[in-house]
């Protein structure tokens, strides 16, 4: 395969700042991933900077462990228009964190005030070939960016309503 990233794009009718506070929020990434190994937010600080690292409770079948932790490094975050980190293990116990290549990167346009297109990226571009020796590429089926990017619109959509006003406006929601 040349190509070494899949992505998907949504319509989603929220503002641009309301999407990006779900996607800023740990806590909130289980209920948004669309397969189901992202169990909870182990450190549920909003995330805030660059360079932030944030963990991750995670399940697959196919992990030696079964369950298992990661640690996400934010590699960009420019509010609302971008948030994406790259996943990392600490693999020794020590504190020092390693990471496989790959990236997780939403981009959002504003689309006027109450609406924003979300871009979902998955890029494993960077990963080394040792570790394309045993993982394969990507690791999910085409259907799982489309199901995560639904499920931020369905939470994006609550948490806009339940905050009753537009949240780069402070106007109330008609």
């Amino acid at each position: 395969m040349d190509q070494e990233n899949v992505s998907a794009t949504l319509r989603i009718a929220v503002p641009a700042a309301a999407v990006f506070a779900v996607l800023a929020d740990p806590a909130a990434h289980a209920s948004i991933d669309g397969t189901g190994w992202v169990q909870e937010a182990v450190d549920q600080a909003p995330l805030t900077e660059a360079g932030q690292i944030f963990r991750m409770g995670m399940y697959h079948p196919g992990h030696p462990d079964g369950n298992y932790q990661v640690a996400n490094k934010v590699q960009v975050l420019d509010p609302p228009r971008a948030i994406g980190w790259r996943p990392g293990t600490d693999a020794k116990g020590d504190g020092n964190l390693e990471f496989g290549g790959w990236i997780w990167r939403y981009d959002l346009t504003p689309l006027g005030p109450s609406e924003t297109e979300v871009t979902l990226t998955y890029d494993w571009s960077a990963v080394p070939q040792y570790i394309r020796e045993y993982l394969q590429f990507p690791p999910f089926g085409p259907e799982h960016l489309t199901n995560s990017l639904d499920h931020l619109a369905e939470l994006a959509a609550q948490a806009f309503r339940a905050r009753g006003a537009d949240m780069g406006t402070g106007r109330p929601i008609s």
